[in-house]
C-alpha cells in the first residue's frame, strides 16, 4: 500500500517506544539539511514560499527522471519547527523513486503511525504540511504534463 522505502520507515517508528520515537524524529530533523538541492541539479518544478501555517520559508523541488520517477529536495528556513524538519527528511527518503501520480494518490494515514497520536493531536497542521506541499508540486507537474500532451 505504501512505497517500500516509506513502509520501512513506518515500520521502524511503529516498533519504537514513545521516547525513542521522539528521539528518532529529532534525528531525522537533524538530517533534513541533507535533503537540500545539490549544486548542478536541475528541477522540473520549484516551489519556494512561506505559508501562513509554517514558521518560515519552505522550498520544494521536484525532479522527474527519464523513467518518470520523482525525486524531491527541500530547503527549510531557520525557523521551521523540528517536526516539520523530521517529516521533510522522512518524506524525501520515503517517496524517492515513486511517480508523481503515486505520490499524489498516497493516503496520509501513515503520518500518525510515524509521529504517534499525541504529536498528531498537538501539531496536526505541522505534521501534514510537508506532505501537502509535496503532493501540491506533483499535482502541478501532472497538470502541466497533461496540458503539454494536449497542445
Amino acid at each position: 500500500m505504501y512505497p517500500p522505502k516509506l513502509e520501512a520507515i513506518i515500520n521502524l517508528f511503529e516498533s519504537l517506544p514513545e521516547i525513542e520515537r521522539r528521539e528518532t524524529l529529532v534525528s531525522y530533523a537533524d538530517n533534513a539539511k541533507q535533503q537540500e538541492p545539490r549544486p548542478g541539479e536541475k528541477f522540473a518544478l520549484e516551489d519556494v514560499r512561506k505559508d501562513e501555517e509554517c514558521a518560515d520559508t519552505v522550498g520544494v523541488y521536484l525532479q522527474v527522471d527519464d523513467e518518470g520517477t520523482a525525486h524531491f529536495r527541500m530547503t527549510l528556513g531557520p525557523e521551521v519547527q523540528t517536526l516539520t524538519r523530521a517529516m521533510t527528511a522522512i518524506l524525501c527518503k520515503g517517496l524517492d523513486g515513486r511517480t508523481p501520480q503515486e505520490v499524489l494518490e498516497l493516503p496520509s494515514d501513515f503520518v500518525t503511525r510515524i509521529v504517534g497520536a499525541e504529536l498528531v493531536r498537538v501539531r496536526s497542521q505541522t505534521i501534514y504540511y510537508v506532505l501537502t506541499r509535496i503532493k501540491g508540486i506533483c499535482k502541478v507537474y501532472l497538470d502541466r504534463q497533461r496540458m503539454a500532451a494536449v497542445a
